[in-house]
């Protein structure tokens, strides 16, 4: 095995010069992968594929423009929507809203890439064991599991802080929000509603906000994980390469 390493890469000499022979040796070693190694290479990945999603959905539209990952109005407000015509301008209320919310996921999303490479450190050998040899999305259910209470409690504040800044026109998404159930509930209390058998909503909008961004974000992290795992150039790092490659072979790493 040794001979052949060492004639691939001379071969590799004579025809790709020398620029490009590290890629044939890293191609070709033979040289089982450690523990460590293979516990780094999860790690890579996974911070890598976090900082992604991360930067996707920070983007203008990140979360808006995605009809998959579009966060709508809590599923207690629905009665709002549904019902929103009897109310002048009502419509233009909950449109008003929703764009907001979307943007304040946006705005807290910028953050979220640090805060999920703080959460991986703390994963061990067995830990990327288990996920390297796991389902497509046994990287993401590791966050979800060991991450997900850390994430939001770190992650609400930024949401939190994100819904009281104003955004467009002076007013905060929360103050739009605000605005909305406070027109609702001003109807549903009145003697039409009440006969018409409307509730008043009273939803924990950064909660809400918060757990539905989260969600998106870990759809997010999904895809990118699913990505490495299949396709060789979404593996951004030698090491990455190395430790996934084992799964396109058939190989295994020595534990």
């Amino acid at each position: 095995m040794i001979r052949r390493t060492i004639l691939a890469a001379f071969l590799a000499i004579m025809l790709t010069g020398c620029a490009e022979v590290l890629q044939v040796l890293e191609s070709v070693s033979s040289a089982p992968l450690t523990e460590q190694e293979v516990a780094d290479g999860l790690k890579e990945a996974l911070i890598t594929g976090a900082g992604n999603a991360a930067g996707v959905l920070s983007a203008e539209d990140g979360y808006y423009g995605n009809m998959a990952l579009r966060i709508l109005l809590p599923e207690e407000a629905q009665v709002v929507v549904d019902n929103i015509g009897r109310i002048p301008g009502g419509q233009r209320l909950v449109d008003d809203v929703v764009i907001r919310i979307n943007r304040a996921a946006e705005d807290a999303a910028r953050e979220a890439g640090p805060v999920f490479a703080s959460a991986i450190t703390g994963m061990t050998v067995n830990d990327a064991f288990g996920i390297l040899r796991g389902n497509d999305n046994a990287a993401t259910d590791y966050l979800r599991r060991t991450a997900g209470n850390e994430l939001y409690i770190l992650y609400k504040p930024k949401i939190e802080a994100s819904t009281s800044k104003a955004i467009v026109g002076g007013v905060s998404t929360k103050e739009s929000w605000e605005r909305l159930t406070s027109t609702w509930n001003d109807f549903a209390v009145t003697t039409v509603g009440r006969l018409a058998g409307f509730n008043v909503v009273d939803t924990d909008l950064d909660h809400y906000l918060t757990m539905k961004a989260l969600e998106g974000l870990f759809t997010k992290v999904e895809e990118e994980e699913l990505k490495i795992r299949t396709d060789i150039s979404a593996r951004v790092t030698p090491l990455m390469r190395r430790v996934f490659g084992t799964l396109d072979n058939g190989q295994q790493a020595e534990d």
